[in-house]
Parts: C-alpha cells; sequence; structure tokens
C-alpha cells in the first residue's frame, strides 16, 4: 500500500483541521450505486476507518491524505466524504489562503477542485494504473464571501465502470464549487477537472526512455570532447 497505512496519527486528536460551516450548504446529491469498491491503496483505507465516528474518520483521512501529497497537506484542506462515488472537501477562510479582499485565493478554489477530482479518480484506479491530470479551466462567475469554500466531486457507477475497463484513458470529472456562507444561488464558480490515467509500466517505459536519451546525449558529447582534444 506504497506506506500509506504507516501514514495514520498514531493517536486521534479531538481537534479537527477544519470543520463544515454552520452555514453550509447541503452536498451535490450522491449517485446510488451498486458497484464495489476496487480494491487499492486508498479503499483499503477506507475500509479500515469505516467504522470510526464520522469526524474522527474525517479528521484521520484528512491527516493522512495530507502526507501522500504534501504541499495539498500544508493548505488545510479537510476531507468531509470520500467515497468512491463522492468525494467532498472544504477549506476554511483563514488568512494563509485569503487574496487582497479577504475571500479564498483563486488559486486555493482550483487546488480544492484538482485535489477533489483526482481522490475520486484515484479511488477508482487499479494499482497498476497511474493518474495525471491533463487540463482545466476556472471560471468565476461572481465574487466569492468571506466563508467556507468545497468541492464536490461525483461519479456515477457507469463512469466508475468506463475507467476501470480502460486501461489507458481521460475522463472530466464533473465538480461542483460551494460557496457555503453565499445564499446566493448562482454558482461562483465552474470547474472543469480533466484527468488522464495511463499504465504505470508505459510510465516507467517513458522515463527510462528518457534517460537513456540522455544517456545517448551524454555519450556523444563525451565523443566529440574527445576527439577535440586529439586535435
Amino acid at each position: 500500500m506504497s506506506g500509506l497505512l504507516n501514514k495514520l496519527p498514531i493517536k486521534l486528536s479531538n481537534k479537527l483541521p477544519s470543520k463544515i460551516s454552520d452555514n453550509a450548504k447541503p452536498a451535490v446529491e450522491k449517485p446510488n450505486s451498486t458497484l464495489k469498491p476496487i480494491n487499492n491503496q486508498f479503499t483499503k483505507l477506507l475500509s479500515i476507518t469505516k467504522y470510526l465516528p464520522a469526524g474522527a474518520r474525517s479528521n484521520i483521512l484528512s491527516k493522512a491524505f495530507g502526507k501522500v501529497v504534501p504541499y495539498v497537506g500544508t493548505t488545510g484542506i479537510y476531507y468531509e466524504t470520500v467515497e468512491p462515488n463522492q468525494v467532498v472537501v472544504s477549506l476554511n477562510n483563514t488568512k494563509a489562503v485569503q487574496n487582497h479582499i479577504g475571500s479564498v485565493h483563486a488559486v486555493a478554489i482550483t487546488l480544492l477542485a484538482e485535489t477533489a477530482t483526482g481522490f475520486i479518480l484515484g479511488l477508482n484506479l487499479p494499482t497498476d494504473r497511474v493518474l495525471l491530470i491533463k487540463s482545466y479551466s476556472v471560471n468565476f462567475y461572481r465574487p466569492i464571501k468571506k466563508g467556507q469554500m468545497a468541492a464536490i466531486a461525483s461519479l456515477s457507477d457507469a463512469q466508475r465502470l468506463d475507467i476501470l475497463n480502460t486501461p489507458k484513458g481521460e475522463m472530466v470529472i464533473p465538480c461542483v464549487i460551494q460557496d457555503r456562507e453565499s445564499d446566493n444561488d448562482r454558482d461562483p464558480i465552474v470547474v472543469e477537472m480533466t484527468w488522464a490515467w495511463i499504465p504505470k509500466a508505459e510510465l516507467e517505459a517513458r522515463r527510462q526512455g528518457k534517460a537513456s536519451e540522455k544517456s545517448l546525449d551524454a555519450d556523444a558529447e563525451s565523443k566529440k570532447e574527445a576527439e577535440q582534444n586529439e586535435q
């Protein structure tokens, strides 16, 4: 499991890294599912923690996943829901993530969406494949309030099966952004996150190929220098 379980905190903390806003809007309806989760490092961790109280479970998952991707962990992103059909992550409006007008910075919101969509794909990806962000667009349609932001990524069973049965592919992962302190019905932000996945063996072959090319270039350069010295 690539050491993921070893990243679990030894003691449970009563202090969560973030909490759901009291004025939080209801999450996007979770798709109905009849599929069993696939077996990978993420779903194993979910299975181990599934009997814990919701708050403690979210706390553990937030800490563990924050260590898997250290940069994401430094922002304070909190994993409220982590399931194969839906991932909900949120970010409190703290000084560290604010922009010049006191709301959550655009880059932090983009990271929130990237985290939600990336993790839901990761939950549904067999262990012999690796995910890569391919492209994204983020459109801001109204000013953001100064409160908590959330990103909700969802997949249907049909999409999950498509991911499972396609060794190499790409998909736009549906994601909704919530401005939880606002009573405005208009979506504040519309994002489109396109993720790709390829077999790990192919990625490794590409890396080795580039390494071989560099080695050949270095050998050619050394040979050229030797010929010049002989002259």
